[in-house]
């Protein structure tokens, strides 16, 4: 959403900073939602969970359409609160399925979760490189902008549509997908009993079994104690990243050979090499898995504050794309780096508590980020 409306003359919405605000106001409904489901995990069905944030991401899409339809295209205020109430609908879908992916994954095996986080980032790639082609074919046409729009979230809403379809009919198929979620289910999990028969399994653990077990799993607050860490880590990952991403790179790179494009091109090699740096840690032997040199290497990202701003006021747009290279490339090397790592010598349930406690301290770091990143308009004048 972010690309669409930060795309330079004409923008729509110029003046109510979109990039910033946007994503300002999409996280709060990502936190407030996750926070109540990771609360409520032990009791809450995983599959309507997330085939309920699949079928919100789609309509939301939709409704993006629809909202361009019934207003002209037109801009303004009021077009403007009708797609800052969109987000907030991204945020609902984004707090149900992220968390629950993630739990759901944590009780299987990490090469899963390697898997799920990049094709997270292979989506943001592919996002780019749709936006480029978009505005490459409309850019000098009437309306363009719109017409780009247009196109954008049609397909946007079809790739969403496609991900109710699998994980609906698909996902719980899987042969392995369904023998760990039988092993969760003895193991007390009252989470997966819709999964499995959607799989096609109806044997599951008689009740009085899963609740002696689930009085033996370790609870949130243990959980969290256990691996503080791990969740700073990630909090701290995202405070770093989208305090630059995708705001300052949106707004406040100056003005270069690359016109309108410039912004677009930034944003497109975060991205992708934020998808190459997900892959990384499958070999072995690049994996940082020490819970201290994970700290060291999160904390010194946080020289890329000191290094993006002189290369905005010094360097030139050669400099600022390496950088947000490194950026991206980090960024994604350390979130699956710190998730994978995470203890796996945890029963079922407690595996999924624990991937929706640390992926709601990622969210954390998302809003917190998203929020310092309006220190950079000091002095501007807003």
């Amino acid at each position: 959403m972010e690309d669409m409306v930060n795309d330079g003359p004409p923008q729509r919405f110029e003046k109510y900073h979109p990039s910033r605000v946007l994503t300002l106001v999409f996280q709060p409904f990502a936190i407030g939602t996750l926070a109540i489901l990771s609360y409520n995990e032990a009791k809450v069905d995983t599959r309507k969970r997330n085939l309920f944030g699949y079928i919100l991401f789609c309509i939301s899409n939709l409704m993006v359409l629809i909202l361009d339809l019934a207003t002209s295209g037109k801009g303004g205020l009021g077009t403007f609160i009708g797609i800052c109430a969109i987000s907030a609908a991204f945020g609902v879908a984004d707090g149900h399925c992220e968390g629950g992916m993630v739990g759901d994954l944590s009780f299987m095996s990490p090469e899963f979760i390697q898997s799920y986080l990049a094709g997270m980032a292979a989506s943001g790639a592919l996002t780019s490189a749709l936006r480029l082609i978009t505005k490459a074919a409309f850019e000098n046409s009437k309306n363009g902008l719109r017409k780009g729009a247009i196109l954008f979230f049609a397909i946007s809403a079809f790739f969403q549509l496609l991900c109710v379809i699998l994980y609906a009919f698909a996902f719980p198929r899987i042969p392995i997908v369904n023998y760990y979620r039988s092993k969760a289910a003895s193991e007390g999990s009252k989470t997966v009993a819709a999964d499995l028969a959607a799989g096609g399994i109806q044997t599951v653990p008689e009740r009085a079994d899963v609740e002696a077990k689930l009085e033996e799993r370790k609870g949130n607050r243990v959980l969290l104690r256990e691996n503080i860490d791990y969740a700073l880590d990630l909090f701290l990952i995202y405070v770093l990243t989208l305090s630059i991403f995708p705001g300052f790179l949106s707004e406040d790179t100056g003005t270069h050979s690359l016109g309108t494009w410039y912004a677009l091109v930034l944003i497109a090699v975060y991205n992708v090499c934020d998808m190459i740096g997900r892959y990384i840690p499958v070999l072995k032997f690049l994996k940082l898995e020490s819970r201290k040199l994970l700290m060291i290497a999160i904390l010194s990202r946080f020289l890329f504050v000191q290094a993006f701003y002189f290369t905005t006021k010094y360097g030139d747009q050669g400099w600022m794309i390496i950088l947000t290279s490194l950026l991206g490339l980090s960024n994604g090397y350390l979130t699956v780096c710190v998730l994978t790592s995470a203890p796996k010598d945890y029963k079922g349930p407690e595996q999924n508590a624990l991937g929706n406690l640390l992926v709601l301290f990622l969210l954390g770091g998302i809003f917190a980020g998203v929020t310092l990143d309006w220190l950079w308009l000091i002095g501007k004048g807003w």
